[in-house]
This record gives structure tokens, C-alpha cells and sequence, in this order.
């Protein structure tokens, strides 16, 4: 899953006379006086036509409410894309600007920001640089030359991306969610499991009512970490007119709301991530869940159409954010792109499937992203099926009738998530996105195990008696999907467990609830939906079939002690 672009040497190349992970300008070991202003350039990375670096000013003058710095090449270098600054450059001339978030440079304040660029010969270090037209490093630089090989500083990552960032790794466990679980009866069995932490809203990235913020988890996630490496999963889910096909799950931002998704909520986020602190964490982003598939189920000409997706595909700013979200998190190199893409009961018809990779496609290749800043997709993030139905398969027949004629099939053309995962990557390898992309199961709530499981096939009486009496998914419908009775704690994390597939996580934390199964005032933008009612008649999506959802529900996200219980009940493998 190696982006192209991350292609980098394991060893730095040889630069301006010097070797080493990183090139400071101010040797190490200087004395150095009050300077207006230090700037210190890293080049982190570097590889046969391009480099990728961290540049970190310091502020000794007066308080800034903008910034710029300014330097110049003696070479060909070209920058090609900046995080964290609006930097641009003409001719050998670069000029690094202020983001709307991170203009304020207090007197003795740092700030940093990164960018890629292309060269080629040499790539030696700038000479001099600029802080709002003051020169930096100097009368206040080195006042003794120091030693002409700094050698390394804090390295980060060397080498390429991991082919797999979940191999050899441990994976970040949420404190927070930790504690939730072990305070229940039981719930110590997994209380040490690995889940994602929910970037939900703006407020999330700072923390909520005293919670953990996202630089707390990368800080705890840095002592959990020891001398491996350790894998933190981030759900990246805040877009405009989020979830335009559901109400329990809609978000804090409008269907307009694009610019304040970029500077307020992904700008701040790619800021702390690409600290050069946290380098040595693989950190695996899962972008923006149920976005682009209801795009191309729910936005025009269907029974589930919505007029809130169908404004969401004309203003395209589903697009256009998760495009900018891709491109921002892409371009910091220990990062882990993976694009939510449903699961086979949403997008498993071929009708809906072709034009999902097309989808995937655009969006990966428009508004400055690119497929190299895709690691993978991940399928059934926070739902209920079954990574593997062990009874049955697609390609089976009762009494001259393919289980696809069945009710619960309807057609599709996969029964279980991980064949609809394999069949997905062929389709996106086959359009365009890298080999090595690998796929992501959340496999958290679907176990389904307990006495309702089936212990083998159903009876050959009809096709329909023996889909039912097979499938382990003991669902109503297919398309029911908040807070499942009956559901289960699924296979337990897993790195690598069938060729094609990334790892087995738990990207929705069991415990947390889908909806709330009545109308609860809340300053969260989450409304109510049908779905999570349990008296609720069902609609197009779901068969017009009873939703089969918990009562006494609360608002998405929060802590549902009865369906914790009932998923430890159930679980799949059973727990100790």
C-alpha cells in the first residue's frame, strides 16, 4: 500500500556536503544569541527526484497576528504541494505563508508547517531566510561555527510507507473507551482492545466536556508506542451536510459549510499530525464514512433518493472535502488514508458497485488528490455483517435456484464482507489505484453469535429455507443498521488476516449507540431517525421491514450499557 510519491530512500542522499536524517541551520552545538527570528529546515525525507521537509520558526521580535517567510534556491526545487502554510514559490523564490488557524506567533512562539517538492542534482539547504522581511539566524545565529556535520536530529520516518501499516504493530487503545468497558460487568475481556477515536465535530479535536483531546491521544498514544510501532486510528467524519440518507449521525456543519470543513476542521487535524513528535506513530485515517456511497445510491433516481443527498451531489462538496481530506492528511508521510466504501449489503450489486469505484475514482484523482494519497478502503465501519458467512456462498443453488434468486440475497453479489472487500480491490486495482492498496473490515458488532447462530446449512426445502436457515447475520433486513438486537462483538483485532485484507478493526466502539431510538434535544446536530426505533415500520431502504433496533437508545455516540452486554453475550469468537 506504499504511495508512489512515499517512494523514499531508506537512507538520506548525501545533501550540500553533509549526511544524515535531517539538516539544520543552525549547527547543533552553536552558540546562538537573540536572534529576531530562527528558522530550522529539516529535510525529512529524500529520494531520486523529489524530498519532503519540516520547517519550524521561532518568533524572538514582537507578536504576530500573520506571518511569512521567505527564501530562495540555488537549485531546481520545486514545491509541489504545502501543509500547514500557504507556501508558494516563483522562479528559485518561495514564500510560506499563514493558515486562517495558525496566524498568531506570540514573542518567543514557534510555528510549523512542511511541504514536497521535485529537484533534481543537488538539493542543497537555503542560505538565508525571512521572517516578515527580517533576516533569521543571523546576529542571533551561530556565533561560533560549531561542528560542520550537525548529525542527526529527530529523525522520523526514513524509509518508505509500511506495506501494510498494521504488520508488526501494536494499535492504539482508547483510554477513554477503555474504561467505559472495564466499569461493565464483564467488560474487562476487551477492555484492552484497540478502537478508533471519533472525529466527529470541530470541539472533538480540542476535546469534549474535559475529554481527551486528538494531541492527548497521539501523547498517550506516544507512551503506549515504546520501542515498536503502534498504529492510532483516527475516523475523520465531520463533512457539510454529513449523512444526507440518515438523521441519527447528521453533523454540526450545512451542505455549504465546505470552507469552514477545511480550515476549522482538516486544517487544524493535518496541523497536529504532521508534528514532527508524533513521525514515528503510523497513524490510519478512516475518511469520512457513508459520504461517497450515498452519493451513489441515495442522489437521483432511486426509491432511497434524498433531497439532501441529491443537493450534496449538485453542490459536490462531499467531493470536494473528502478530495481536500485526502490530499492535507496524504501529503504527512506516516500517515494512512483509508475510504470508507459501505459494505456488500449497501454496494454489493453491480448496478451500485461500478459506479461506486468510478466514484472513488473521481474523488481520488480531482481538487488535488491523488491515488498515492490512498492507502486503502475500509468496508462495514459501523455496521453488522458478518466478515465471513460460513454456511453458505454466493455460488450455491437450491432446486435449480441460485441463493442470489433468495429474499435475503435479492440479487447481490456477495453474501459476507470480506469477498465483497476482495472483489472490491480487484475492481479499484483495475481502476486505476495502486497494487498495493489494502482493505480495512470493522469487524466490532459482527459476530452474531449466541444460541441464534446456526450451526450449519439450512434445510434444501426452498432457497429461500436455506439462505435463512445458513446465514449466521440474523438480521430482519440487510439494510437495517442501528443498534442491532441480536448482534455480537465480531473477530477480535487482527493484522494481515487474508491476503488483500489490511487488518480486522474496530473502527465503532461496541458500547457506543447508533442513534437514539427517540427524538433527544441535543446540541450535537444529531436528529432522529426512524431507523432507530424499534416500533418503526421500515421504508424503502430496509424492505419496508421492521427495524429490529434496541430500545432506550441514546444519541450516536454515546455510551449504551444494554447493547454492550448484549454484544459480549453474543460475541463471535466467544470471549474467555
Amino acid at each position: 500500500m506504499s504511495r508512489t510519491r512515499m517512494s523514499l530512500l531508506a537512507a538520506l542522499a548525501v545533501l550540500a556536503g553533509t549526511s544524515g536524517t535531517a539538516i539544520l541551520t543552525a549547527p547543533a552545538g552553536a552558540a546562538v544569541s537573540a536572534a529576531p527570528c530562527t528558522v530550522d529546515y529539516k529535510v525529512q525525507n529524500q529520494w531520486d527526484t523529489g524530498f519532503t521537509t519540516a520547517v519550524t520558526v521561532t518568533n524572538n521580535s514582537a507578536s504576530k497576528s500573520s506571518w511569512s517567510v521567505k527564501w530562495s534556491y540555488g537549485g531546481n526545487q520545486k514545491v509541489t504541494n504545502g501543509w500547514n502554510a500557504k507556501v508558494s514559490q516563483s522562479g528559485t523564490s518561495v514564500t510560506a505563508a499563514n493558515e486562517s488557524y495558525n496566524g498568531t506567533l506570540a514573542t518567543g512562539g514557534s510555528v510549523s508547517f512542511g511541504f514536497q517538492a521535485s529537484y533534481s542534482g543537488t538539493n542543497a539547504v537555503p542560505a538565508t531566510f525571512t521572517l516578515d522581511g527580517v533576516t533569521c539566524n543571523v546576529d542571533g545565529g551561530p556565533t561560533d561555527p560549531g561542528p560542520t556535520d550537525p548529525g542527526p536530529t529527530d529523525p522520523g520516518p526514513t524509509g518508505p510507507q509500511a506495506a501494510n501499516p498494521y504488520s508488526g504493530a501494536k494499535v492504539y487503545v482508547n483510554p477513554e473507551w477503555s474504561a467505559k468497558a472495564a466499569a461493565e460487568p464483564g467488560g474487562s475481556k476487551i477492555a484492552n482492545q484497540p478502537t478508533a477515536v471519533w472525529l466527529d465535530r470541530i470541539a472533538a479535536i480540542n476535546g469534549v466536556n474535559g475529554g481527551m483531546g486528538l494531541r492527548a491521544h497521539l501523547d498517550e498514544a506516544l507512551k503506549q508506542k515504546g520501542s515498536g510501532d503502534l498504529v492510532v486510528q483516527l475516523v475523520i467524519y465531520d463533512l457539510p451536510g454529513r449523512d444526507c440518507a440518515a438523521l441519527a449521525s447528521n453533523g454540526e456543519l450545512g451542505p455549504g459549510d465546505l470552507a469552514k470543513y477545511k480550515s476549522q476542521y482538516i486544517d487544524p487535524i493535518a496541523a497536529l499530525l504532521s508534528e514532527s513528535k508524533y513521525a514515528g506513530l503510523r497513524i490510519a485515517t478512516v475518511i469520512e464514512p457513508d459520504s461517497l456511497p450515498n452519493l451513489v445510491t441515495n442522489a437521483g433516481g432511486t426509491p432511497t433518493t434524498t433531497d439532501a443527498c441529491v443537493t450534496m451531489k449538485s453542490n459536490g462538496n462531499y467531493e470536494k472535502g473528502v478530495s481536500y481530506a485526502l490530499d492535507k492528511l496524504g501529503a504527512i508521510p506516516n500517515v494512512y488514508n483509508y475510504i470508507d466504501a459501505g459494505h456488500h449489503g449497501w454496494l454489493g450489486w453491480d448496478s451500485n458497485l461500478g459506479p461506486s469505484v468510478q466514484e472513488f475514482a473521481k474523488v481520488a484523482t480531482t481538487n488535488g488528490a491523488s491515488v498515492n494519497d490512498v492507502a486503502g478502503f475500509i468496508v462495514n465501519t459501523a455496521n453488522y455483517s458478518p466478515a465471513k458467512e460460513p454456511n453458505f456462498k454466493v455460488t450455491d443453488s437450491v432446486n435449480g435456484q441460485t441463493v442470489r434468486q433468495s429474499k435475503w440475497v435479492d440479487w447481490n453479489q456477495y453474501v459476507d464482507e470480506q469477498s465483497f472487500a476482495v472483489g472490491l480491490r480487484d475492481k479499484l486495482v483495475a481502476a486505476g489505484f495502486n497494487s498495493g492498496i489494502g482493505m480495512l473490515i470493522d469487524t466490532s458488532r459482527n459476530g452474531w453469535g449466541g444460541s441464534a447462530r446456526p450451526s450449519g446449512p439450512g434445510p434444501l426445502t426452498s432457497v429461500d429455507a436455506y439462505v435463512d436457515g445458513s446465514r449466521v447475520d440474523r438480521r430482519i433486513h440487510a439494510g437495517n443498521w442501528c443498534n442491532q438486537s441480536g448482534a455480537g462483538i465480531g473477530e477480535r483485532p487482527t493484522a494481515a488476516p487474508a491476503a488483500g485484507i489490511d487488518a480486522y478493526v474496530w473502527v465503532k466502539p461496541p458500547g457506543e449507540s447508533d442513534g437514539a431510538s427517540a427524538a433527544v434535544p441535543n446540541d450535537e446536530g444529531k436528529g432522529f431517525d426512524r431507523m432507530c426505533d424499534p416500533t418503526y415500520g421500515g421504508n424503502a431502504r430496509n424492505g419496508n421491514n421492521p427495524t429490529g433496533a434496541l430500545p432506550n437508545a441514546p444519541l450516536a455516540g454515546h455510551w449504551f450499557s444494554a447493547q454492550f452486554q448484549q454484544l459480549m453475550q453474543n460475541a463471535y469468537p466467544p470471549l474467555p
